[in-house]
Parts: C-alpha cells; structure tokens; sequence
C-alpha cells in the first residue's frame, strides 16, 4: 500500500498541472507528448474497450486484468480456491471429475429412466423434471481424493482444489420417489450415468429421501457441460462421484450393485488388512487460502481468510494457530453458515516479521474435530488417497515468502 503525505500530494498536483498546461496550445501538443499517448491510461478519455468503444453484449466476461483458471490433468481441473471471494464458486470455474471425458447431449432426446422396486416405472425428459416443484440449495461437493502434498510450492488450489461450491437447482428425488412408488423392501438404488465410462454408484434409499436432488441448473443457469448437462444426481455432503453426472438412469432395488467404480476405486484400506467401502460422509475440513503460497505478504496486519466445510452438518467453529499449532483462536465466520457448505472464516493477525507457521482447524456441528495428518495415518493405517483432510499448514518466511509445509509422518 503506498501512503501520500502532503508535500508528496501537492507535487503530484502541480506536475498534472504543467501537464495540462503544456497540452493547452496546439504548439505545446506539437513539441511535447501526443494527446492518445498521455491519456492512453486514463479510462475517462476514451470510450470504453477498442475505438469506438464496446456496447452492451449478449454474455459478459471477466476483466482482462484478472486471471483466473483451473489448472488440468487428464481427468479433472481444480478450482483456484485462493483467488476467490464468498461462498460461490464460479460456475465456469467449478472443479471437474471425468471418468471419460464429458458427453455431448441433446437435452431435447435425454431421458431419465427410474424403475426396479417400484410400483409404476418411469421415463422422465428434461421437461417432464421441471414440471415438477423445484427446490434449490446452497451446497459444496469435494472429490474424494481431494489432498495433495510433497512439496512447498503447492498452493490450495493443488492441495485441496477439488471442492467447489454452487446453488443447485432442481427436483428432489423424493418427489420421484412418491411418483414412482418405492417398494418397502428398497433399501438402495444405482444411478447411472450417460458418458462413455457408464459411471454408476450404489445409493442407500435414505439419502434420496433425506436431501438428494435431480439437478438441471446451477448459480442460475443450466448446468455446464462438465458438470452434468442436462441432469445430474446431486447429494449434499457425500463424496463427489456419488453425485453421478449425466444421470439416465435410477434403479431401485435391496441391495448394493458392488460396480467397478465402488470396488476397484472409491474403497479405502483402514488397518489389519481391512477395506473400508461406502464411506459417503465427507468430513470436516479447513483450508487457509490467504496468505498461502505464491502470494507474499509484508509485515504489519494481515487479515488470515480461509475456507471451511463438513459433509455431516454445520460449521461449529475455525480455530487458527499463528505460532506453528503452540496456541489457537477462535475465527470469526461469515454469514451466512450453511448446512453442508462452505463457509468462509477470517482473524485479523499482526505479523512481526520473525518466521512461523500458520494453521487452521474445523470443528462442526456433530463435535467432529479436523485432525492432524499423523493422526489420519495412526487412525487408517496408511494414505489410502480417499477421504483425506488433515490440517494444512503454511510457513511464513523472513523474507515474505508463504510456502506450504509438506505433509510428512
């Protein structure tokens, strides 16, 4: 921040002046700086965007001035968590999960299938879904395997980018439930998706009837392409590959499916040689998202911000460590603090200059409290890959510099 003090103010002043003076007779403009050059970054001289200027469009953009991108691999994109601001991710910048790749479909040819234990099966179109009463939410989804470590130059958008956060907007399947008439013997149902990798996962039936939505829109708008378009299975809280993308197809039946994707993948060893399955829940997580690295930062106050979830409930409480975890303090958090979403938490931190580390922890509404990751390896017997949150911490160099401190036992 660069402050003015008076003297500084007032030679300011007088140099805009002589400036002004200089251009005032057409000699002055002959022999001195051309007009377009002196006001070439002076917004208030020329219309808006290129000569003549850009009228109203049909889609706004972003400013050039900012950059804000997912970074790719081949089967998904992260969201860049610290660059953001609230609760709402983007949705052009929402995180991707692929299987193989993302379908193109005709929301006028896609059907929904939903059939098994029910008394009356049925086909829905796009149509046909938003006929019925709507619902929205305000909810995140995380991928299971949304942790990274290993090296310091990692910001939060490579530790823990695969979370992002939208209204999503809708049926909820317990309408389709009540239409379609579940069996009393029902206790899960597949979903099916539409894209080359036919992605299906096993349901229990209580979830459907508690809070899971047939999702057509999000922030608004139709759903991207990448996020499901037309119709998606939405449920909030639970593991991001369970929300099944391009959904065609829901069967009803007494038992799990054991299918590809919940046994050779989201499956997770726990200790003694035991495999731990349908472990839905995502549990409580924080993430500090300033400062972190690349961005430096200078001594004096810095407000520390962040981002905290739970897949089980409300965020309870961010407690924030400024001395490498000796003592913590209570964050402040962001209204609103929604169920099963992200909430943003901040506390204002003088920063003396002397080297340290910075570290957050959740604490929801069940009492659950985010772990160390020492404590995660003890409890599960290893890094499985899924279902992995442990407290992240960030150094704080003399010199400015925030790293990430790599995870290690």
């Amino acid at each position: 921040m660069k402050r003015l003090n008076r003297r500084s103010w007032l030679s300011g002043a007088a140099t805009a002046a002589v400036a002004i003076a200089q251009t005032a007779t057409a000699k002055a403009v002959q022999v001195g700086v051309p007009i377009d050059q002196l006001w070439a970054d002076d917004p208030t001289k020329q219309p808006g965007g290129a000569p003549p200027g850009v009228p109203p469009g049909q889609v706004g953009t972003r400013s050039p001035f900012e950059k804000l991108v997912k970074n790719p691999s081949d089967i998904s994109s992260r969201t860049p968590l610290q660059d953001l601001h609230g609760i709402l991710t983007p949705s052009d910048l929402h995180f991707e999960r692929h299987h193989n790749g993302v379908p193109a479909i005709d929301p006028a040819k896609h059907e929904l299938l939903i059939h098994g234990m029910v008394d009356k099966p049925l086909v829905v179109t796009l149509a046909d879904l938003k006929r019925f009463p709507s619902v929205s939410r305000i909810a995140f989804l995380e991928c299971s395997g949304n942790f990274r470590t290993g090296k310091e130059t990692l910001s939060p958008q490579d530790i823990c980018g695969l979370t992002s956060q939208s209204e999503w907007t809708g049926v909820s399947l317990a309408t389709l439930f009540r239409e379609v008439g579940v069996r009393p013997g029902a206790s899960w149902f597949l979903a099916e998706g539409g894209d080359a990798a036919l992605m299906t996962r096993s349901i229990p039936v209580q979830k459907g009837w508690d809070d899971a939505i047939i999702a057509y829109a999000q922030n608004g708008e139709a759903l991207r392409p990448e996020q499901g378009y037309p119709v998606r299975l939405f449920l909030p809280g639970w593991e991001g590959n369970t929300s099944v993308k391009w959904l065609r197809r829901i069967e009803l039946g007494d038992a799990p499916w054991q299918t590809r994707e919940e046994t050779s993948k989201y499956t997770e060893a726990v200790g003694d040689g035991k495999i731990r399955q349908f472990s839905f829940d995502i549990d409580a997580r924080s993430i500090i998202t300033f400062p972190a690295y690349p961005a430096p930062v200078q001594r004096g106050w810095i407000e520390i911000r962040g981002l905290a979830w739970s897949g089980r409930g409300t965020i309870e409480r961010v407690e924030i460590s400024t001395d490498a975890g000796k003592s913590w303090q209570v964050a402040t958090l962001q209204q609103p603090v929604l169920d099963k979403a992200h909430t943003r938490f901040r506390l204002l931190w003088h920063w003396n200059g002397d080297e340290t580390e910075i570290l957050s922890r959740a604490v929801d509404s069940t009492g659950y409290v985010q772990p160390a990751y020492r404590q995660l390896l003890d409890a599960r017997g290893g890094n499985s890959g899924y279902h992995m949150n442990p407290i992240t911490a960030w150094q704080i160099k003399r010199d400015g510099r925030v790293l990430h401190r790599p995870e290690t036992r």
